[in-house]
């Protein structure tokens, strides 16, 4: 399921703030907010790594979705604080970047997850291709409607590095598609009820919508009510890859999900982060592949991510497509 696009190094110790430890370190964990299931996901993958590891995690998320002053608050209290490390996802890839030298100027080891920051320096990356999911689930869509059609996308954040690629993947399989028009796009961002509010804007404006095109699963839930709500139909796809996007595939109301697998990447930056700590051979970038889940592989995907484990080291190693 995974194809990581990886260099393998020791991390100089220099760039670390303590000495190799055995075990017991603390990791920081800062993710966009308390209501996204993804994000809900990455934590429980950091949780998972870190007990296996017997190390132990602190969460900083915002009470406020995705507030840049709540986070450079908190990384005010988390210098102060001083975990051994961090694994970090940027409620703005641009606007943290003053917290990530703040991070570094305190020499606390940082994992960037997810949303790749515009600066700083940091111990690794790891997240998925934003541009390609968009592109391979939209072509999914599209294909499954003839091709042609009305669709609508439903965006993130403005601004936002996922929402960004993912959106111009959906429009640049759209161009793939002559006979398919592009009714509008919209941000919700990224959270379920300003979707449904958004899709019953649009359900109003357009009276017939085929496809829609969400840019996370959320999104699509929200849409999906909408619809339901309105007694509409029309397929509707999502990116992330959740247990509420298979529940809704397995029961027919959405086609399909982009996986973009905050579990394993929650798991795989936590990992980094300690074996970093630890002196060990560190990954110091992975990228996971694009997979669409739909009717007939979401088998996988249909476990909570609570009862889930993380991948072993030498296994996320041995997918490596580079090393050195």
């Amino acid at each position: 399921m995974l194809n990581l696009k990886t260099l393998v190094v020791a991390f100089p110790a220099a760039l670390l703030s303590t000495a190799a430890l055995a075990d017991g370190e603390s990791i920081a964990v800062f993710t966009k907010n308390q209501t996204n299931p993804y994000f809900q996901a990455v934590r429980v993958g950091t949780e998972n790594a870190a007990k296996t590891m017997n190390a132990k995690v602190i969460h900083y998320i915002p009470t406020k979705p995705d507030s840049i002053p709540e986070q450079l608050s908190q990384i005010e209290d988390v210098i102060v604080k001083k975990p051994n490390a961090i694994v970090f996802i940027p409620v703005d890839y641009k606007a943290m970047v003053p917290g990530v030298e703040q991070i570094n100027e305190a020499k606390i080891p940082v994992v960037n997850v997810t949303d790749r920051s515009a600066g700083g320096k940091f111990l690794a990356f790891v997240g998925a291709d934003d541009y390609n999911l968009g592109l391979e689930t939209g072509r999914y869509l599209l294909k499954k409607l003839g091709g042609k059609g009305n669709v609508v996308i439903i965006e993130g954040v403005k601004g936002s590095l996922t929402s960004i690629d993912r959106v111009r993947g959906f429009n640049d399989a759209i161009k793939e598609f002559k006979d398919v028009k592009l009714l509008a796009s919209q941000p919700a961002n990224y959270q379920r009820l300003q979707a449904l509010q958004v899709m019953e804007n649009l359900m109003q404006s357009h009276p017939q919508i085929d496809g829609v095109m969400a840019a996370n699963d959320g999104m699509a839930i929200g849409a999906i009510e909408a619809l339901d709500g309105a007694n509409r139909k029309a397929q509707v796809i999502g990116i992330n890859g959740t247990k509420e996007a298979v529940d809704a595939i397995k029961a027919g109301k959405m086609l399909a999900s982009g996986d973009y697998n905050g579990f394993v990447q929650g798991c795989i930056g936590t990992m980094v982060a300690i074996r970093a700590l630890r002196g060990q051979p560190i990954v110091t970038e992975v990228v996971l592949k694009p997979t669409v889940v739909d009717s007939t592989n979401y088998q996988p995907y249909d476990v909570a991510v609570e009862s889930r484990s993380c991948p072993a080291w030498d296994q996320a190693a041995a997918m490596a497509t580079k090393t050195n």
